[in-house]
């Protein structure tokens, strides 16, 4: 059984034309499903106007599909935010006579500079999608000694008779039923009582795969978006973070002392003050104070936000030491 997690960027509702739609809110899925494997499509459906909308989409996906209609802030920003996030895997989609000249300097330095460009057919488009969910099935029976689990909230609701249900991408190792998991930022654990993955009762779930988790011994209020389920001891929760942010070359807005930057890891987004900032050689030293606990990983990585920044707000990426 094998899950592509696939963005679709750049044209609202070209994914309705990709699979069945499903959950909805600032962003939307639309899944396909073929035999035991898997698609699905994400689109954020608040974007442009809401950054945070293309952010949560780009960050829980396998690979992009942009959908090139006109050269503008839009697609430059979301090239930025593929391009922090380091998703390097995508294919584009030019339409409206643009052609691959008129993109190629856009793209140049950055992770979609490899993105190849495709037909706008959206039966071919999702039969390839479907074949390489696929392969990830054929090629995933070893994941299944993979190592603990981390798994982000993207959304949750109670259900009468069952309690709390979390939906979301296992973004690294496994998890089974009956685990007990952390729930975190916070004190409490829970234990997975069921796994479902597109409506399929299952016993675990694996690095990609789209899963809702029945929860027992916590409620639906105990969770939010980006709330992470883990039984891994070496995720940690930081309210203080020093590192150093490496600035988009199309970035222009100054960065100083004071400044509130967002910034995104997993499914969070997180306000964070700049207090001290210095200039080193590849970007910005900087100390953050942040509004509530990002939980994380040591020695990973986060997308750097400033929501002041004009028509871009994406400043880069940030090292967290």
């Amino acid at each position: 059984m094998g899950n592509l997690n696939v963005a679709v960027l750049g044209a609202p509702e070209y994914a309705k034309g990709l699979g069945k739609k499903s959950t909805s809110s600032d962003f939307t899925f639309y899944d396909v499903k073929q035999g035991e494997n898997t698609v699905t499509f994400a689109e954020p459906t608040k974007y442009p106007e809401k950054l945070a909308s293309l952010f949560y989409v780009a960050s829980m996906a396998d690979t992009a599909l942009v959908v090139v209609d006109a050269i503008d802030h839009v697609l430059g920003e979301t090239i930025v935010m593929l391009d922090a996030l380091g998703l390097k895997d995508g294919s584009i989609i030019l339409r409206n006579y643009i052609t691959e000249d008129q993109i190629k300097p856009l793209l140049k330095g950055t992770a979609a500079e490899g993105y190849s460009v495709i037909q706008d057919d959206l039966n071919s488009i999702r039969g390839a999608f479907i074949e390489r969910a696929t392969r990830i099935g054929q090629a995933g029976a070893g994941d299944l000694d993979a190592g603990k689990g981390i798994v982000p909230v993207d959304h949750h609701f109670d259900v009468k008779g069952v309690g709390a249900v979390a939906l979301a991408t296992v973004v690294r190792g496994i998890i089974r039923k009956h685990d007990e998991v952390r729930v975190l930022p916070g004190d409490k654990t829970a234990e997975i009582r069921s796994i479902q993955k597109h409506d399929d009762d299952s016993d675990w779930g694996v690095r990609g795969d789209r899963v809702g988790l029945a929860l027992k011994n916590i409620t639906n209020d105990d969770l939010d978006r980006g709330v992470v389920l883990t039984n891994d001891d070496g995720i940690i929760c930081s309210s203080k973070l020093t590192g150093t942010i490496h600035l988009s070359k199309y970035f222009r807005t100054p960065l100083k002392q004071g400044t509130v930057i967002h910034l995104g890891h997993w499914m969070q987004l997180v306000p964070a003050r700049i207090d001290t900032v210095e200039p080193v050689d590849g970007g910005l030293r900087v100390a953050l104070t942040l509004e509530k606990p990002l939980v994380h990983g040591k020695g990973e990585s986060a997308v750097a936000t400033c929501l002041e920044g004009g028509k871009l707000r994406v400043a880069g990426k940030i090292g967290i030491a």
